[in-house]
């Protein structure tokens, strides 16, 4: 093989081909119960260790079709819509982060998985560190996906600055201002534009909600080590401090801390081939590869 096939072959395999959309458009949806709420996921693939991808604020199950068509045929995999999210109920109360875990182990529950990876992006990664706290005989390994394990920030004023801009009256306006600030300028317009359309379709309480579940809750960023298999997929940005990768070193020993440039807040969706790769060598070392 040629130096330039060698250096190319990790990426081989996570080239998606043109119909990658409808790949997970196509897959079968179900509904596990997690109390009074209904939550939806798709399931691609068999096996009783299933990939579980979580989404962030404001968005849902879509905004990973890159990895869908990516691992298709070679991992199972299950896509969640949160509570609150997509097409799963919306609860009356508040959409919690504890709420939202309590979502996801019951579609593991109902999918019959025995152990998962599970994957969490932004508002995800608290999602799935919660469900590792809950049921962490279920959880095979975690991934964080430009999410962080502890608060942005822990300054009273601060917090309540960036309260008051997500309001209900003024929502609509605000969400979207700040999809358009976690995009570089080079993202492709198609992401732009689907993110877009997440956020505009976005549940106005369930988001505030749980945007401020994130602030209300300590117990979400405990200093309880983490001690299964980690990786974290970051785009490079002034966000991820060296202080901050310490602190994540710390929690997670032998975590697999990786930085992509030229990305933003949706690496994933910006540029998957790279992105994919990192993922497929992790999911290796686990051996949920098929």
């Amino acid at each position: 093989m040629s130096r330039a096939l060698l250096l190319a072959a990790p990426f081989l395999f996570v080239i998606a081909p043109a119909s990658a959309a409808e790949v997970l458009a196509e897959a079968p949806s179900h509904f596990a119960k997690s109390g009074d709420l209904k939550v939806h996921y798709k399931s691609l693939g068999e096996g009783k260790t299933p990939v579980v991808f979580v989404h962030g604020w404001c968005c849902d199950h879509t905004v990973w079709r890159d990895q869908a068509a990516a691992f298709d045929g070679k991992a199972r995999m299950l896509f969640v819509d949160l509570p609150g999210y997509g097409r799963s109920d919306k609860p009356k109360g508040d959409c919690t982060i504890e709420l939202m875990a309590k979502g996801v182990d019951a579609v593991l529950r109902d999918a019959g998985a025995e152990k998962a990876v599970l994957v969490g992006h932004s508002m995800g990664t608290p999602v799935v560190r919660q469900v590792y706290r809950l049921v962490p005989d279920k959880v095979l390994a975690l991934v964080f996906v430009d999410g962080s394990l502890r608060p942005f920030t822990r300054d009273p004023a601060q917090t309540k600055r960036f309260r008051e801009t997500f309001k209900e009256e003024t929502f609509k306006e605000t969400a979207p201002r700040m999809f358009t600030n976690m995009l570089p300028p080079q993202a492709p317009a198609d992401v732009r534009a689907r993110l877009l359309k997440l956020v505009a379709a976005a549940d106005t309480h369930a988001a505030i909600t749980s945007m401020n579940s994130m602030f209300d809750d300590p117990t979400l960023w405990k200093d309880d080590p983490v001690k299964v298999p980690c990786q974290a997929l970051m785009a490079k940005s002034p966000n991820w401090t060296e202080d901050y990768k310490a602190y994540a070193k710390k929690l997670v020993p032998d975590l697999d801390y990786r930085e992509f440039d030229g990305v933003g807040h949706f690496l994933f969706m910006e540029k998957p081939p790279p992105f994919d790769a990192a993922l497929a060598e992790f999911f290796r070392k686990l051996g949920v590869l098929q």
